[in-house]
């Protein structure tokens, strides 16, 4: 989502404060072991003692989609598993998700960005999901919160000032007695202080801040960090030639480009270009191009297609700015030094476009109001994407505001999906039989 220099525009819609801070980052500072850093306890979280962690109680359980709904909510090919609403976690907004699996024991794992902190839940069974504790904030609370794994470690980043990245040992979740717990970074980078997102290429065993103050030594742009020892994250530098970075993905490259093969490729959502920059010598950066589309608002995410030839962006104004319906962009990154726009898709509402993930042959799209939207990108050769299901979160409006669903998570062995619903909280949905 939208922040710092350009979020004023939306103060009255989103009631959400705004703030820049410097970073510092020189000597790769680490807080090993760092307990839980209490920081602001506003939200209901207590303050003096144990935190409130909320009742992990099911606000709407097991639905099937008959005849458009699951209950209250409006459906097309996706049963609803359960809901637990942000009461039963004791917050106040949502923003990120992302999904762990051990592969010791095959359960299946929600980590959910709140504004206070990150819960966990065991949603293994779905039935019977267990929600097993949080990990308070570093700092302060913040609308603004990242997660993402590498191995069996999540590392989380948000807004709030001086909050660093955490690290947190998910093996911890196996044995969980009496939850909810309170739970204790293992340890937290501080080569950072506020970030709006954290991506992670486990190909290369580098987790990359973006979204920092603009005035750090990298203009609010991308902080490399080696996390191949999970626990000692070390800082090797990073990218701000191209300014300050939304959001990203960086991949080990593999797509149709042989002038690229194997080289660590960066691809910056920076507001109002896309950067294409090769990272594999992180002491020497070299950027590859930079491109911009018509009516261009807010460049704010994207995703590769899984065979790395198509890059599928989402614009967060657009549709404020320019009225259109939900619209998303497929550019063509065969020839990674001359990268088109390729095809536009328009969708059945005019809800926002937010984060977008692709899995096979479909494209999962946090579709704010509109809920998530499921794109079938089989015909994407032609040009052509149709919409193949969805699960709509927040019923009462499809228009263009910044409520409902933030984020997704596709990539369960299991056909589960995780959403997190900055109103409502996380749902857990399935393809219908």
């Amino acid at each position: 989502m939208l922040k710092k220099g350009i979020c004023a525009i939306f103060v009255l819609t989103l009631f959400w404060a705004c703030s820049k801070e410097s970073s510092d980052p020189g000597n790769n500072p680490i807080v090993q072991n760092p307990g839980n850093q209490g920081g602001d306890t506003g939200g209901g979280t207590g303050g003096g003692g144990s935190p409130d962690m909320g009742s992990g109680e099911i606000t709407h359980g097991s639905s099937t989609c008959i005849g458009g709904m699951a209950g209250i909510f409006p459906c097309d090919g996706y049963d609803l598993l359960f809901n637990m609403d942000l009461a039963a976690l004791n917050a106040q907004s949502g923003n990120d998700i992302w999904g762990w699996t051990d592969t010791t024991t095959g359960n299946e794992y929600a980590i959910i960005g709140l504004n206070n902190g990150t819960a966990f839940v065991d949603i293994t069974d779905a039935q019977n999901p267990l929600y097993l504790g949080k990990l308070m904030t570093a700092t302060s609370n913040s609308p603004w919160r990242d997660v993402k794994v590498y191995g069996d470690y999540a590392y989380i980043v948000a807004e709030a000032t001086g909050h660093g990245m955490q690290v947190f040992d998910l093996t911890k979740l196996r044995n969980v007695t009496d939850p909810p717990q309170v739970f204790e970074a293992d340890a937290r980078y501080i080569g950072i202080g506020n970030a709006h997102n954290v991506v992670i290429n486990p190909n290369s065993g580098f987790a990359y801040p973006v979204g920092t103050a603009r005035d750090d030594a990298f203009n609010g742009g991308v902080h490399f960090v080696d996390i191949q020892n999970p626990l000692n994250p070390v800082g090797v530098g990073g990218h701000g030639a191209n300014g300050y970075s939304h959001d990203a993905q960086v991949v080990t490259y593999f797509g149709p480009d042989l002038d690229y093969l194997g080289r660590e490729i960066y691809i910056g959502a920076n507001e109002n270009q896309i950067a294409i920059v090769d990272i594999t010598d992180k002491s020497n950066p070299v950027e590859i191009k930079t491109l911009a589309y018509s009516n261009l608002s807010y460049t704010h995410q994207g995703w590769f297609t899984e065979d790395q030839r198509y890059f599928i962006l989402g614009d967060e104004l657009d549709e404020v700015n320019f009225g259109f319906n939900s619209r998303t962009l497929i550019f063509d990154f065969s020839d990674l030094d001359n990268p088109s726009l390729y095809a536009t898709y328009i969708g059945t509402t005019g809800a926002i476009d937010h984060n977008g993930y692709t899995k096979g042959n479909e494209f999962f799209l946090a579709n704010y109001t509109a809920g998530m939207r499921v794109l079938d990108l089989s015909e994407i050769a032609s040009g052509n994407l149709t919409e193949s299901g969805y699960f709509d979160t927040y019923p009462s409006s499809n228009t263009a505001r910044f409520d409902g669903v933030w984020s997704i998570y596709p990539y369960f062995d299991s056909g589960k999906i995780i959403i997190n619903d900055m109103n409502r909280g996380l749902f857990v949905v399935q393809k219908s039989n």
